[in-house]
């Protein structure tokens, strides 16, 4: 069997938000770095489940004899841009006890209570474990900005809050991954008319996605005042094409690999004598 078609440029590279970088200029349909087809990401994706799962015990191993790194997956779109899926096909590789899934919803009414951070705090992953937001402490800075719930003044005080999380996070040994999977306004209407066609998936249909759905190119902004106010150096956010789903899946977990192997992970060494300890279990 021929081995699978990789990636031939890094998506660490090609969906980095750097400065300069403009989102209308983002084809939600094309498929950087990567020169296969949907059949080729398919089995790439398969072909690196045991890479990513292996690394994944890696890094819950350390955690359990000390080491203080962690990783941090936010997954940031509109709706049907494919955020379950993507925890579903990349994230179900790794083993569940390593991993954190907190999907944030709107908050409660304790929540609200305190500052937009408090409830994010509560959910950050511990030592060797994968957490992931399935949205995530940007919403604070999207939505409110889309429907003006919070002034400008407000909004500058939640971004420069957020670098400072980030920053505390990345010092404590996290490593973050922020993702926003980008797909078409046409995509998403066809997502929901599908939604609406098969009865099977009626559950996952919410009116309110269409009422947000009006809003699309306010989002776009707010997305880009986002990427302009906190991709940093130590957090930087990553923009992924979503339209075409075996690629955003293939995107986000390249982008995993490479962040996990950026750790330098390694297997704890035994503090016993194995030579002695497998003696005595033969003899056992």
């Amino acid at each position: 069997m021929a081995d699978p078609i990789e990636f031939t440029k890094s998506p660490a590279e090609v969906l980095r938000v750097d400065p300069g970088f403009s989102l209308a200029s983002v084809d939600p349909g094309s498929t950087p770095g990567y020169p296969g087809a949907k059949a080729d990401g398919k089995a790439l994706l398969a072909a690196q489940d045991d890479r990513l799962a292996e690394l994944q015990e890696k890094l819950f191993a350390e955690g359990k004899f000390g080491s203080n790194k962690r990783l941090l997956l936010i997954l940031q779109a509109m709706d049907t841009a494919g955020k379950g899926g993507a925890v579903s096909h990349v994230v179900g590789a790794m083993d569940p006890q390593g991993v954190h899934l907190t999907a944030f919803k709107a908050p409660t009414e304790e929540e609200k209570a305190h500052d937009f951070l408090w409830r994010i705090e509560k959910q950050v992953p511990a030592a060797g474990m994968v957490g992931v937001f399935d949205r995530s402490h940007y919403e604070d800075v999207l939505i409110h900005r889309v429907h003006g719930w919070a002034d400008e003044k407000e909004l500058e005080r939640r971004y420069a809050a957020i670098n400072d999380f980030e920053s505390r996070l990345v010092a404590e040994g996290t490593t973050i991954v922020k993702v926003m999977l980008n797909i078409s306004k046409d995509e998403q209407k066809r997502r929901l008319l599908a939604r609406l066609d098969d009865p099977s998936k009626h559950w996952k249909y919410s009116q309110g996605d269409l009422v947000e759905r009006a809003f699309w190119d306010d989002y776009m902004k707010a997305y880009s005042v986002a990427f302009e106010k906190t991709s940093t150096g130590t957090a930087p956010w990553y923009v992924v094409p979503a339209n075409k789903k075996w690629y955003a899946r293939i995107a986000v977990q390249e982008l995993l690999l490479e962040a996990l192997r950026g750790m330098s992970l390694e297997w704890p060494k035994a503090d016993f004598d194995v030579a002695a300890e497998r003696a005595a279990v033969a003899k056992s």
